[in-house]
Formats: structure tokens, sequence, C-alpha cells
């Protein structure tokens, strides 16, 4: 009896978590099947990606994009979609199985409720949809009983910790490698250029994540995404500088027990395992020999050399929109700094001054979070 193949649907698939995904599909092509594909305008990846996976449906970011993806040839592809409709309507798909969440930014949230009002498993990697809209969508996905497993490695960490142990919870410690500038001083953060700030000693991650985390800013929207998963209050979430990203992340129990989670620092294994959940299968990752690791290191995280992380915690406990702010304004300084029109430690600068400006709506619908993250990418393109 053959077994049946999961459909999935990768949005955001020519970026690093899409191509990953796509890594983990071929090693297990008897369990899973491409479904959908959606990039921005990466056409012609994402036409190699066609003719390797054979999707029946794709998404672009506009017709234009797709016009040019047909006119490289035939692919076989039942529709393409546009737009942030396309990517619903992607989500969405009847036959779909498990929707991944990859795309970068604020853009990921509407895709995601749309997976989630259709009862989909979503593996999610796209952290501004919780950091943003946490409140709204976990509770979208409690009233249709829709399935999150976090994508992310820390969050993957924590969510397999506490398979069995929620009710015990004392205290989550999300790891952080650091990034390239862990020992810098704020005199030594004024000379980081984009080449340097691209540099992660660790992972292999697209660009904008890369520079969240030489900035700790991603470890900061990894803070408010752990709050809106796991139901945890800010206090109860430490950040624990730990360099070799060996340690994943860890929870602390009632009783003084820690549960931490261990692997490579790959980012194939927690994609796979959000594919896979609850069972287990081989990975194309090299397994971790602990003969030959040595040493685990850690530390406590400068805020005064990252305020980025301390930024990420103040918007978390003021709530309402100001994390969506938080995010939008980070999105836009981040942006200009790869366009080298900023320096490195402007970016938690122009954030903390959006923040600032900003008029809280304490209890926002989705119109009002969509607003507030309009709003914040106005004004911080006008102060850069």
């Amino acid at each position: 009896m053959n077994k049946k193949q999961s459909n999935v649907i990768i949005l955001g698939s020519t970026g690093s978590i899409g191509i990953q995904a796509l890594d983990v599909i071929r090693m297990h092509s008897d369990s899973f099947r491409v479904l959908g594909l959606a990039a921005k305008d990466e056409v012609q990846l994402l036409r190699e990606q066609i003719e390797l996976y054979q999707p029946e449906y794709i998404s672009l970011a506009d017709k234009e994009s797709i016009k040019k993806l047909g006119e490289l040839g035939g692919s076989g592809v039942k529709k393409a979609l546009p737009g942030v409709e396309g990517l619903c309507e992607l989500a969405s798909l009847p036959e779909a199985d498990i929707v991944l969440v990859a795309l970068s930014g604020a853009i990921g949230i509407l895709p995601t409720l749309a997976a989630i009002e259709a009862r989909k498993r979503v593996a999610l990697a796209n952290k501004e949809t919780l950091v943003a809209a946490g409140d709204i969508v976990m509770q979208e996905a409690r009233q249709q009983g829709a399935l999150i497993i976090p994508v992310d490695s820390e969050h993957s960490a924590i969510f397999q910790c506490l398979a069995g142990e929620a009710r015990h919870l004392h205290r989550i410690w999300l790891t952080a490698s650091g990034g390239p500038f862990r020992d810098f001083t704020r005199e030594q953060m004024k000379a980081v250029d984009l080449e340097m700030a691209l540099q992660h000693p660790n992972w292999s991650m697209g660009p904008k994540i890369t520079i969240d985390s030489a900035t700790l800013m991603n470890k900061g929207l990894e803070v408010i995404e752990a709050h809106h998963l796991f139901g945890v209050g800010y206090n109860e979430i430490e950040v624990l500088l730990q360099a070799e990203s060996i340690i994943h992340s860890m929870v602390e129990l009632q009783d003084g027990a820690f549960l931490a989670h261990l692997g490579r620092p790959d980012m194939r294994i927690p994609i796979q395992y959000a594919l896979t959940y609850p069972e287990r299968m081989e990975s194309p990752v090299e397994r971790l020999d602990f003969r030959t690791l040595g040493a685990i290191h850690f530390g406590r995280p400068d805020t005064q050399a990252f305020p980025a992380l301390a930024l990420a915690y103040e918007a978390g406990k003021a709530g309402g929109t100001m994390p969506a702010v938080l995010n939008a304004a980070n999105e836009v300084a981040v942006n200009s700094f790869m366009q080298r029109r900023i320096d490195f430690a402007r970016i938690p600068l122009l954030v903390e001054r959006v923040m600032e400006m900003h008029d809280m709506v304490k209890q926002p619908d989705l119109d009002s979070i969509l607003a507030a993250d309009a709003w914040a990418r106005v004004r911080c393109e006008e102060l850069i």
C-alpha cells in the first residue's frame, strides 16, 4: 500500500528557508509533494524550481513577473496568481495539507491567516506575522483548530522541549549566537559596514535576517514571537548568548530542571520537523559529534551595545500596535542600511524614534495593525 503524500505549499520558495525546504522535500519525495510555490520577483530561480518540482500553482508579486515567467517557456503550471491575493489563494487551496510561510516581512500576515482559516497545518518561518499580529493570529488558530508549527530553530526547540511539559513551564531561555559583533562595544559598532554585518559566524540565512541577527533585533522579534506561541509573559522569557549555536533554546521547569534542544546550526532540521510532526525522519544534516565539540560558551547580551533587543522587549510589553511599528520601522531601516543609505548603528535609533512618535492603539483589529505598519514605514523613510 502506497503512503499518501502530503501536498505542500511554500510561500517564499526562492529565499533561504524555501530553498532548504525544497532540499528536505527532495530527500523525502515519497512523503511530500510540492503543490504550489510563491516568490516575489526571482523569476529565473522560480522557473528552475518549477522544472524540478512540477507544482500545479505558483504566485509572484505582480502580473509583470508572471509574464516574464511565461516568456521563459512552458512550465505545466495550472494557475499563476499575482500579489497578496494570490498568496492567500495559494495558502488556502483545498488540496493543500501543509503551508510553509517563509516570506520575509509583514506581507506574511494575510496568507498565514488564510491558511489558518482554511485549517491547514502552518509551518511558520515568518516571525513578523506573530510580532505584528500575534494576538489575532493565535486566536484565529485556536478558533479554527489549526496547527501552527514554528520553523525558527529557537521556537522549534521550545516547541519540542515543551511536549508533555507545558503545564510545568517556569521560564523560556532563548539562545542567541550574538551574531558577528557579540563582543563589540558601542564605539566599535560605529565602524560596522554591510559586508561585515552579512558575515554571520554560524548560520546561512537571507540578508535581512542576517542583519537582524547582527543588531540582535532578530532575537527581540523572537521574544515577541515566543510570547504569542507559548502564552508566556515577557518577564519569563530570557535571552542567553550561546556562541556556538549548538543549544537552540531551553525551557526551565518548575522543579528546577532544564530541557534543552541541541543540534547542528542547520535550518533543515526545524524545517523538516515542521513538515513531519509528530513523526521524525532521516535528515540530510550532518550529525553532531560531542567528542569534537570541545566547549559550549554562554554569556549575557549587552543591551547598551545592542539596543534593538531592549526596544523589542519594550514594544512587546506595550502591546497593541507597537510591535507592528517596531517591525515595520526595522524593515525600512535595515533595507536602507543594505542600500548603504544609513550607518549600521543608526538602525535601532530610527526604530526607537518611530516608536516614540507612534500613538498606539491598545486593542487593534487587523486593519489597525496594517495601518500602523504602513504609518511606521512612511515615518521611518521620512527620518532617513
